[in-house]
């Protein structure tokens, strides 16, 4: 049974962990951008490389990793002994579950570097999501308050 709880509690862990990533393409908005004024500039692509978007880093693969390796753990003897794998297994889980949760959630990225129309070069770090810009191609920069996307 406990061999149960264990794998339905890891296949808890892989579902949350996959609703944690986030779009960060230039064709994505959240929710909090929506119906927002926004800058559109005009630009020439100069360059773009291929760069590695970390994944995130939340308390959320912890704790699920913490409860995966405290159920696992518990398994592992009776009485004191059942108590101190609980707490090894948490301390293990809570380990690997934020590594997992950063391995899970890292993505290709692309580093756009352009030249706005009055002569100024920006770099836009975004998603990978197979734009494929080229250097000459024009593009537009939308964003506000710092944040940018690159688009066609």
């Amino acid at each position: 049974m406990n061999e149960h709880r264990a794998m339905t509690a890891i296949l808890a862990v892989a579902a949350i962990l996959t609703g944690c990533a986030s779009d960060l393409g230039g064709d994505a908005y959240s929710r909090r951008e929506a119906r927002q004024v926004m800058q559109v500039r005009f630009a020439t692509v100069e360059s773009v490389r291929p760069v590695l978007l970390e994944g995130t880093k939340t308390p959320v693969g912890a704790v699920a990793g913490a409860a995966v390796g405290g159920i696992a753990g518990s398994a592992l003897g009776r009485g004191r002994g059942s108590a101190i794998g609980s707490v090894v297994g948490a301390v293990a889980g809570g380990l690997g579950g934020a590594a997992v949760e950063e391995a899970v959630t890292r993505e290709r990225g692309m580093e756009v570097t352009v030249r706005l129309d009055h002569g100024e070069y920006l770099a836009v770090v975004q998603a990978d999501r197979g734009e494929d810009f080229q250097p000459g191609e024009r593009v537009r920069l939308v964003g506000s308050g710092g944040a940018a996307r690159v688009t066609r």
